[in-house]
């Protein structure tokens, strides 16, 4: 029960962690992005669930992307924020911060 929990409350969040991640950086790849969101403790979230999630916020326009050939290796396309995407991350923090203050009185209740 716990992991369908967990599981469900990632799917609510990973938008706006995948925003904040993106945040951090000036720009990066879905691999990169991957690595970055383990690190802050969102572990296993596999390609199949990034790479649509990060078309969905470019057709939403709160990032764009860029194809970047290098020197060794396939293209790799990169992401970063718009205006938008860090407009929808300031929003997404504050009502964060309201759900969880309503939730941590809740749960101590």
């Amino acid at each position: 029960m716990r992991e369908d929990r967990q599981s469900q409350w990632l799917k609510g969040v990973l938008d706006l962690a995948v925003l904040a991640a993106l945040a951090r950086e000036t720009s990066a790849y879905g691999y990169t992005l991957m690595a970055s969101l383990a690190e802050l403790g969102f572990e296993g979230i596999k390609g199949g669930t990034i790479y649509p999630l990060l078309g969905r916020l470019e057709d939403e326009g709160l990032v764009r992307s860029k194809w970047v050939t290098g020197s060794s290796g396939p293209p790799r396309k990169y992401f970063w924020l718009t205006a938008a995407g860090r407009a929808e991350l300031d929003a997404g923090r504050a009502g964060w911060c309201a759900f969880s203050a309503t939730m941590t009185t809740a749960l101590e209740g």
